[in-house]
């Protein structure tokens, strides 16, 4: 199959945490609006049955009639489920809770862990020429997360700066380990997000130095701080970066997509 994507060098990030309420599909909207705000043409893929990045980017339910379900189990061309939204430069192919069932459905599907990987490499997508594909993966390691994983170049990790948070990442990293060494071999950590960080609490500055001492540079020097603007924007059905400009969630994005972008050029 051609590899249309990689002709204009896009890089497809899973953004993954299998632990609930962490800042993942904040931080898959925010950072992806980011990357727009700068030039980047970004697709969101969304993957979690919630459909919590596609409400947050607006896209009506009633508006869902293709989806990733359809993508996946139906075998529906990625280009005719892709969505414009209120973000310039940001498309986004939607999710609903149909998503629930994949699981079950693809089990005596031999290509179950790669669909993913195939549809974002089917003809028709080179003409978009998109910069960067952000998947926002369930909260859990089931199958929809190991397509992504297996479709990915990167895996982007917010950790919530919070008791356990810890905990779990282990299982991760060797989930991630396990689909390097079986189907996707350049599989790598992109880097690990520090969420809701409260800077007025001794235990978000533990974990930080825990995180730190543990993962060094696979630790994003930008932090996302908990913030009530940031918290607010989904029930308005936009990112943070729309609904308040200049606070501090929004600033921070910025930063994080920066550090992103030079990390790339980095090498």
């Amino acid at each position: 199959m051609p590899d249309t994507l990689r002709e204009h060098r896009t890089k497809i990030i899973a953004v993954t945490n299998q632990k609930g309420g962490v800042g993942k599909t904040t931080t898959t909207i925010n950072l992806g609006a980011a990357l727009a705000e700068v030039g980047k043409t970004v697709l969101l893929v969304d993957l979690d049955p919630q459909g919590n990045a596609s409400t947050g980017l607006g896209v009506d339910m009633s508006d869902r009639e293709l989806t990733t379900y359809d993508l996946l189990l139906e075998e529906a061309p990625l280009i005719d489920i892709l969505q414009e939204t209120d973000v310039e430069n940001l498309l986004i192919a939607p999710a609903t809770t149909d998503l629930s069932s994949a699981d079950i459905e693809l089990v005596s599907n031999e290509k179950r862990s790669h669909l993913l990987h195939d549809a974002l490499r089917a003809p028709g997508l080179d003409a978009l020429k998109i910069d960067y594909v952000l998947i926002d993966c369930p909260p859990s390691l089931n199958l929809l997360t190991v397509n992504a994983l297996v479709a990915a170049d990167s895996v982007l990790i917010p950790l919530q700066s919070e008791f356990f948070a810890l905990e779990g990442l282990s299982q991760l990293m060797l989930s991630v380990r396990e689909v390097r060494q079986t189907a996707n071999p350049k599989l790598r950590i992109e880097g690990i997000v520090l969420t809701m960080y409260d800077t007025r609490n001794n235990l978000s500055r533990q974990v930080e130095s825990d995180a730190r001492d543990n993962l060094g540079d696979l630790v994003f020097k930008t932090i996302i701080p908990r913030n009530v603007r940031v918290s607010e924007a989904p029930s308005f059905a936009l990112p943070v970066l729309m609904y308040d400009p200049t606070s501090k969630g929004s600033i921070a994005y910025r930063d994080l997509a920066a550090e992103l972008l030079g990390r790339k050029q980095g090498g």
